[in-house]
């Protein structure tokens, strides 16, 4: 009797482990796909407020040097403050990025393992097509983000040298001499602008994609 007892115990242990592995395994998928989703929607709202923030610190540099400005130094602090607003949001944005190609690259290369186990053809053909189409949508954005990079830490350095310059000389003149550079700022500000768009395209496409919208 006893002997039968710890035969069903051992049986029933079998079966819960067998479920639980199963299910594990069922839902990784699934984790997968949501974590990847969610990397998406991250970078779309983190670009978005570095966006706006851009164009804080842009006025607030504005505010600064506006002639005969005559709160020259509580608009250097507004500026100052605002500087580090945006590289936060901007390293922000770089970091998302970064975590949404990662996630993406393991995400997509799970779904190739788990689509060559596929034993109906059709069932892996399907699989095939649809990994790859996503997987290419997906490429673009770290594509697209090595431009952003580059525009955003350039226009970056150029506001923080401005800030050092000005907390040195912070004089009517001293802010005078600093219109040429400036003038490059709102060149850089455009071009930093204009390279988020192309990984805003990319982020759209993706989530069109995934919702099954038509374009």
């Amino acid at each position: 009797m006893k002997t039968r007892n710890r035969s069903l115990v051992f049986l029933t242990m079998l079966i819960v482990g067998a479920s639980a592995f199963l299910g594990g395994c069922a839902t990784t998928g699934m984790d997968r796909s949501v974590k990847t989703s969610n990397s998406i929607q991250e970078v779309d709202n983190e670009i978005a407020k570095m966006d706006a923030q851009l164009d804080k610190t842009a006025a607030s540099l504005d505010m600064l040097l506006r002639p005969g400005q005559p709160e020259v130094e509580k608009f250097f602090g507004h500026y100052s403050d605002n500087l580090v607003k945006l590289e936060n949001e901007g390293n922000r944005v770089l970091k998302r990025m970064e975590e949404m190609n990662s996630q993406s690259i393991e995400y997509f290369a799970e779904w190739e393992k788990q689509g060559n186990a596929y034993s109906n053809p059709r069932i892996r053909e399907l699989s095939e097509e649809r990994r790859l189409k996503l997987a290419e949508t997906y490429a673009r954005v770290p594509a697209a983000s090595a431009g952003v990079e580059v525009t955003y830490l350039s226009y970056l350095s150029d506001l923080k040298e401005i800030q050092t310059y000005l907390s040195n000389d912070l004089t009517p003149k001293g802010i005078e001499t600093l219109t040429p550079v400036v003038d490059k700022t709102d060149q850089d500000l455009k071009a930093l602008k204009e390279s988020m768009q192309p990984v805003l395209v990319a982020l759209n496409e993706i989530k069109a994609e995934l919702q099954g919208e038509t374009k």
